[in-house]
């Protein structure tokens, strides 16, 4: 599977990449859209929330 045209959060520059780009261990993805891309951080931390208060009970 190529990566050329996916969308990927690189953690150590703080920005959206598309294809090759920074090593995987840095970055987050592949995404479809630009837009996945640039929230990935943020859907990370409301499924980190989501799975923490399933695990409370």
């Amino acid at each position: 599977m190529s990566d050329d045209g996916k969308w990927f959060y690189c953690l150590k520059h703080k920005r959206v990449e598309q294809g090759p780009g920074c090593p995987d261990r840095d970055r987050m993805g592949p995404y479809d859209s630009e837009n996945e891309a640039t929230n990935a951080l943020q859907r990370a931390k409301e499924r980190n929330e989501d799975w923490e208060s399933k695990n409370d009970d």
